[in-house]
């Protein structure tokens, strides 16, 4: 157990670890195909991915609300991002599609994979649990109109090629996306920051259990790491792509398992973190993680791609296959059913998860 007054000494100590692999691979003493880098950068990237998180929440809990919800936000964010635009840069066959794949896998495994995890557990435990209908419906309603912008119109659109917007229709529904999202995260920090929070909820984390501000030593110390890092991940996440790329064409596998993969990484601190809340029968927080996690995705991390993709003039294809639309209707439809009552049972835990498990089925087996 650490203490609330510091910092755990994995989340500095694994960083600077990553900077060391870093720095053998680039002066040639470790090669992306050896197993003596690829074994050790796997596992300090998922390691430098937690560090980043727990930073910003170390952060966030210093400089408070709303500026706490943004800085996780952006944390998160930029991780996708850079895992999303180094495996675009590589070069490889399908990068083209691949911020696709990773932001509708991200959606398909909070609202399905840790939504119905959390349903399950706390519904074993508490029998029924409660939250506020102003919070899921505003952020569901938020949600669908992002995801049919995102992934369901460049089907239609006649302007661009097959699957994609034009770079003009790119460009105004990545504002429109962006403006979207910053209106909701007003409203969710400021405006109406009551609809998110329990009655009893103050804001109480699982690293500040008793209501303890982090110190001014962790404080500049996170504000040093969280940078660190984030840099880390994006140089680790670099090294590992054409690798990735490698392997999942010599295992036969389907190019949309990168993005199954990259979602996986970004989302198990999040993902751990609902799950736990759900335990302690605050599933408004689970709620509010979950359906804050798909909405940044798509808010946040598509716009920010498509610019990139636009200023260095790269194909970006957003558009969804028809199975993958498929489940995507189901998903909204049945979350829109789920968390249309304010309350919640293991039955409808049940049902994420099933949609869950057919999800992995077509990414597997298409």
């Amino acid at each position: 157990m650490h203490s609330p007054r510091s910092i755990p000494r994995w989340s500095v100590l694994l960083p600077f670890l990553a900077a060391v692999v870093v720095a053998l691979e680039i002066v040639g003493l470790l090669h992306d195909t050896s197993v003596v880098f690829l074994v050790p950068a796997v596992l300090l990237l998922g390691g430098s991915v937690f560090a980043s998180v727990l930073h910003a929440e170390i952060l966030g809990a210093k400089v408070g609300e709303p500026m706490g919800s943004i800085i996780l936000a952006g944390c998160v964010t930029l991780i996708e991002v850079a895992l999303i635009v180094s495996i675009m840069l590589s070069g490889a066959e399908g990068t083209d599609a691949v911020a696709r794949d990773t932001v509708f896998s991200a959606v398909m495994i909070v609202l399905n994979g840790i939504i119905g995890l959390c349903l399950v557990a706390g519904g074993r435990i508490y029998h029924e649990q409660s939250f506020k209908l102003a919070a899921a419906t505003a952020a569901l309603a938020v949600l669908g109109t992002l995801s049919t912008l995102a992934f369901v119109l460049p089907n239609f659109a006649i302007s661009g090629p097959a699957r994609q917007y034009s770079w003009a229709q790119l460009l105004v529904v990545s504002i429109c996306c962006l403006v979207l999202y910053g209106v909701f995260l007003f409203v969710q920090t400021v405006r109406h920051r009551n609809y998110f929070t329990e009655e009893t909820d103050e804001e109480e984390g699982d690293f500040f259990p008793d209501h303890h501000a982090p110190s001014r030593r962790m404080t500049a110390t996170s504000a040093v790491m969280l940078p660190f890092s984030l840099l880390m991940v994006i140089l680790l996440a670099e090294m590992l792509s054409a690798p990735l790329d490698r392997g999942i064409a010599a295992a036969g596998l389907p190019q949309t398992l990168v993005g199954v993969m990259i979602a996986a990484l970004v989302l198990l601190p999040e993902g751990i973190s609902s799950v736990q809340a759900a335990f302690k029968n605050r599933i408004q927080q689970s709620i509010n993680l979950v359906l804050g996690s798909a909405l940044a995705s798509i808010g946040l991390s598509i716009p920010i791609v498509a610019l990139i993709s636009i200023a260095l003039g790269r194909q970006m294809t957003l558009g969804l296959e028809p199975e993958q639309m498929v489940m995507l209707i189901l998903t909204l439809f049945v979350s829109t059913i789920t968390l249309g009552t304010g309350r919640t049972t293991v039955l409808q835990g049940a049902v994420h998860l099933v949609i869950f498990a057919v999800f992995v089925l077509l990414t597997l087996v298409p």
